[in-house]
Parts: C-alpha cells; structure tokens; sequence
C-alpha cells in the first residue's frame, strides 16, 4: 500500500484549503473526494470571497485544486468506505485499493437534508430537485419553487428566476434568514417571485413526474400546482467514517475540535462544514480557512510525534 504523511476526505474548499497548506509544508498529501468541489462546484455565483468580485463555485474550486497540485498535494476522486487505525490510518476506497497515512483530516461537509414526505423520493428527478444550479434550466418558462428559509433558498429563487415564468419561495418560517442583499434582488423581480410564510410541504403527488406539492399553511391545506420543486433546506455531516474512529461527534452529528481543529483522536483532525466550529454560519471562506488550520495542527502533530 502506498504511505502518505496525511490523507484528507473531502474536496471541497476546506479540503482542498488544507491539501495546500499541507503540500507547502511538504508533506506527502492524498485529497480523496467522491464529488469534486462538494456543494460548492454548484454554486451559481459566488460574490463574497475575497479576492473575486464574481467567481462560478465550480471555477473556484478548479483554481484551488490547481494550487493544491501545484503545492505537490495529490487529488484522486474515489469514495472512503472505510477507515482503521493500527498505529496509522488505513484508508480503503469502494474500488477495493487502499492506503496508509500519519494524519487524517476530515473535510467530508455535509449532505443535503431531505424533507423526508411521501412523494419525495418517488418523484426525486421527476420535478422535485436538490441542485438548482443543475436542473434549474430544464424549466424554462415554467412554474416553479423553492422550498427553504436561509440565504441558499433565496439565491435559488433568484436564478431560478432567470428560466421560470414564476418562481414561489416556500418557508416555515415567520422571515427569512438571508443576506439583505439577497432579499433586496429577490423583491425586485416583482410580481414574478412571491413568499409564502409559514408553510410547509406535506406531499408531492404525481404519477410519472410531479404534478402538485400539498402544502400546509395558515389558512389551510392546499394543493400548490407547479412544475418543479428544488429543495435547499440545509445539510446533515457525514457521521459514518469519523465514527469508524471513534471521533467524537456533538449532539447534531458534527466533529468536535478545539481551535486546532483536533479531535479527541490523536492524529485526526475536523474541517469545514463536516465540523460546527462556527455554529450556523458556514461559508467557503470559513471552510477554506479551518482547512488551513487543520493542515497546520497535522504537520505539527506529524514533526512531534514522527519527526
């Protein structure tokens, strides 16, 4: 099996922040991710990190993949199934290879959290969606919606706006919790995106695609005809492999650290959005600089302990 000094999971912007790092530290460094770019590659268009006045997810994560190779790191697509310790970390992929490694870091983010109603997964890629980046343009002058509260579901609003003849925001919620900015783009669109508070999904119904979303509200239950439905209702960590090692998780599934990034494992370290080191607020440039926290903890842990 072929030995590195620290293999990272993940390569999103935490993951490939840490490859970085960890490459200019000149350790020998395996970044393994199953979707590369993570929720970021699908972003539409992000304007608050620094250094881009503009800049596509997709494209950002290209530009740090390269400097993460050209730091030395090493960049594989593949899918950890399962991790062990025995000194150091063995690291199996589903292919079947493995590898061995001195220091883990854990930048796996999240996963997107389901609403979990009769329909859902029946009629997943059949008008209910989970990337409006992705599926957004196949509903050109159509009727859609968008089923959140936070600044990811009114930005979906706002691009979806582009291809739909009308796009409703659907919300439990009482308000938003999304940057003004955000807002202020959403109410320009004018009669062509509206809200609906305090309401919620309790059934897509649809034979071969979707036809309708029940939705329940203040004046009642009803049945909301629409095209298609694009979920952003927020994440879940990848709780499986941190577990296979023991590493600590909080009460939501998420890595505990210190401010290191160093779990209760010696040798395993959290990033990103697979940690809660900022609560709630979770963006790119959290997530890229945590990785570089990590990646720092990790080489000083591997000069320590295996100089």
């Amino acid at each position: 099996m072929e030995r590195y000094d620290l293999v990272i999971i993940g390569t999103g912007a935490a993951g490939l922040s840490a490859a970085l790092y960890a490459g200019r530290y000149t350790l020998k460094t395996l970044v393994i991710g199953k979707e590369f770019g993570g929720e970021t590659s699908t972003a539409w268009t992000i304007e608050n990190y620094p250094g881009h006045l503009s800049v596509d997810g997709y494209d950002l994560m290209k530009i740090m993949e390269e400097q993460a190779q050209r730091s030395g790191a090493e960049v594989k697509e593949g899918n950890v199934v399962s991790l062990k310790k025995n000194g150091e970390f063995t690291v199996t992929l589903a292919d079947g290879s493995s590898v061995v490694s001195r220091a883990l870091i854990f930048a796996s983010g999240a996963s997107r959290r389901h609403l979990n109603v009769p329909g859902e997964k029946e009629l997943l890629g059949k008008g209910v969606h989970y990337c409006f980046t992705c599926d957004g343009p196949l509903y050109g002058g159509k009727r859609v919606a968008v089923v959140g509260g936070g600044d990811s579901s009114v930005k979906a609003v706002n691009f979806l706006s582009e291809y739909a003849s009308h796009v409703s925001l659907i919300t439990i919620e009482k308000a938003l919790r999304a940057e003004p900015v955000n807002i202020a783009r959403m109410e320009a669109l004018g009669d062509k995106a509206r809200v609906l508070y305090e309401t919620r999904v309790a059934e897509f119904v649809g034979k071969d695609r979707l036809e309708f979303a029940r939705l329940s509200g203040p004046s009642g239950t009803n049945d909301f005809a629409v095209d298609g439905v694009f979920l952003e209702i927020g994440f879940e960590p990848s709780r499986e492999l941190p577990m296979q090692l023991g590493v600590a998780l909080d009460e939501q599934g998420y890595i505990r650290t210190d401010n290191g990034m160093r779990t209760n494992i010696p040798g395993v370290f959290g990033a990103g959005d697979a940690t809660n080191h900022f609560g709630s607020f979770k963006q790119d440039v959290t997530a890229a600089a945590l990785g570089a926290v990590a990646a720092t903890s990790a080489y000083e842990h591997i000069r320590i302990t295996n100089p």
